[in-house]
């Protein structure tokens, strides 16, 4: 049997469940160490890991815009905001022993809860719901209905950003 009717025969449906569970685990672990690590460069890259875990979700859901704005916003902004903001504040980059807060089990409680309340409400919100078959939205849709229909938004959070930039220039000179 040939590479190609070998791949032909696979169940790609089987693939994506792989590769949404080793996504996923890599998220949960990332995550885990966003919260758990003392170094605070460390706990901002493991955040990179996880909305990078998000990015490849969407492209497993087949949301190339939504996966290409995560990466573009949230991994090229807002994690260098981050970083900057750690540089600047002049935070100590090592391991901090005296970020430990005796409050662990109330935290941990109320995450549990929290966690079990939001899955029961999607569970019981979208339990019925079904999805139509041209519910697939393309990257050419998007990007005409951004600059055609929300082109006046688009550039107020654009000059917005800009503002940002500005101020945050402004706030880490030290003149």
């Amino acid at each position: 049997m040939s590479a190609a009717a070998v791949l032909a025969d696979i169940d790609w449906h089987v693939e994506q469940q792989v590769f949404f569970y080793l996504i996923a685990t890599t998220q949960v672990v990332a995550a885990w160490r966003v919260v758990t690590t003392k170094n605070i460069v460390h706990a901002a890259l493991y955040l990179v890991v996880v909305l990078a875990g998000v990015a490849a979700q969407f492209i497993l859901l087949g949301a190339e815009f939504i996966a290409s704005t995560q990466v573009l916003v949230y991994i090229g902004a807002v994690i260098v905001l981050f970083l900057f903001g750690i540089m600047l504040t002049q935070a100590r980059i090592g391991a901090e022993n005296d970020l430990d807060q005796p409050n662990r089990l109330p935290a941990v409680l109320t995450a549990g809860l929290l966690a079990i309340l939001t899955v029961s409400t999607v569970i019981r919100t979208f339990e019925d719901v079904e999805l139509p078959d041209n519910s697939r939205t393309t990257t050419a849709s998007v990007s005409d209905s951004i600059f055609s229909d929300y082109i006046i938004a688009f550039e107020a959070v654009s000059v917005l950003l800009l503002a940002a930039l500005i101020g945050a220039i402004v706030v880490a000179r030290k003149d």
